[in-house]
């Protein structure tokens, strides 16, 4: 380890950040790491949705030169939060680009969904290192964005645990040694569920993951594995393997947080606690390591490392990504945009569980699935498969 990162403040220029999406999981753990390691940092930017005080109360703490809303609405709310503080205050889509388009280093792109890909690609073409939280970028607008990042020279840093395990022990030397990607699933809390029981589940069920800390939205794709199938389409993306060649395991611990199998018969494996500051700080610190709170890792207290293949019966989400990323085009475009829809559709109690995956399905079965290899290609994409998913969400309400 270089001693660059354990250094007193001011012995060296400082790394200057935005957080795109600061007041959610990851933005929160992310600037718990640069509290901790006070005067390696400086904030450019912060930008949150619609939590106003919280954005506020971060960009005083870590003395951020402008805090974003992104919705227009609580622009006044932010402004009188942050009086007298010295931060500006922004609001709306575009404020949220221009926040990822001003001089920072680097750049945590953690909104979630695809309203982040605009901010997420404005971060790519100034040429930043871009730690990509943001799995829909990929999902969506995969081949635009990597080919934005090759025309730019941009450095992008996967931080979901499972791609960013991938990272650490991917041989980009020797990609042509790699046999297969394997991509680990805890399971979500429904594993064990019948289809019957599964139909009863309710939103506070879904949302209770039992290992990791998340959102709502990304804690039901973890119970439908929709958020495995997601990353499936993104690693095809970040790494140079075809799909047909990324499994998916279960594994419920979630101490191995995914595999690279080599030519050899070699399997390597990056294992650590379940805790996002230890992939976050990957990339905060890359090419370097540095120093967190997270728990070590106690093997010896370890009675148990299971794995299993997952159920493509019960959880039919991964079929559908699969699907798409083989169909192309705006696929899975479709897919990330009527699942969106169906998840919030579910959390609001118009929609059953098991009725997310049958959403998905019918909008790719009726969206066309147009090139996009426009930023308006992928919106139009995805505005035309949620308008397709309210639809079909109403027909069954």
């Amino acid at each position: 380890m270089s001693a660059d990162l354990l250094r007193a403040p001011g012995v060296q220029p400082r790394k200057r950040l935005t957080i795109l999406g600061s007041t959610g999981s990851v933005g929160r753990s992310t600037l718990d790491l640069v509290g901790r390691n006070a005067g390696l940092y400086e904030i450019e930017a912060l930008t949150a949705y619609e939590n106003v005080a919280l954005l506020a109360d971060q960009a005083r703490t870590h003395r951020a030169r402008l805090a974003v809303i992104g919705d227009p609405a609580r622009y006044e709310a932010l402004k009188a939060a942050l009086a007298g503080s010295g931060v500006e205050a922004a609001a709306g889509p575009a404020a949220l680009v221009e926040a990822a388009s001003r001089p920072s280093d680097w750049v945590m792109a953690a909104i979630v969904g695809s309203a982040g890909l605009g901010p997420t690609l404005a971060a790519v073409t100034r040429g930043a290192t871009v730690a990509l939280a943001n799995k829909e970028c990929l999902v969506c607008a995969g081949d635009l964005v990597m080919k934005a990042v090759a025309r730019h020279g941009a450095t992008l840093l996967p931080v979901d645990s499972e791609h960013n395990a991938i990272f650490q022990v991917f041989d980009f030397a020797q990609p042509e040694s790699v046999d297969r990607l394997i991509l680990t699933a805890s399971g979500g809390p429904f594993r064990r569920l019948s289809l019957g029981e599964m139909r009863d589940v309710t939103p506070a069920q879904a949302v209770a993951h039992p290992n990791w800390s998340m959102g709502a939205k990304i804690s039901v794709d973890s119970a439908t594995l929709m958020n495995k199938g997601l990353e499936l389409i993104e690693a095809s993306h970040l790494f140079p393997v075809p799909e047909e060649r990324i499994e998916i395991l279960v594994h419920p611990q979630s101490v191995v947080h995914s595999l690279v199998a080599y030519v050899d018969g070699s399997v390597l494996a990056q294992l650590g606690p379940a805790d996002m500051r230890t992939p976050i700080a990957y990339t905060l610190a890359w090419p370097e390591r540095m120093r967190t709170p997270c728990p070590r890792l106690d093997l010896a207290a370890l009675t148990t490392l299971s794995f299993e293949a997952p159920d493509p019966v019960r959880f039919p989400a991964l079929s559908l990504t699969r699907h798409a990323l083989q169909s192309g085009g705006a696929a899975p475009t479709i897919l990330n945009a009527a699942n969106e829809a169906a998840v919030a559709g579910f959390l609001a109690g118009r929609i059953g569980f098991l009725d997310i995956a049958r959403v998905v399905e019918r909008a790719l079965e009726q969206v066309p699935r147009h090139p996009v290899d426009t930023l308006d290609a992928v919106q139009a994409a995805d505005q035309a498969a949620r308008a397709a998913a309210n639809r079909l969400i109403a027909e069954l309400t």
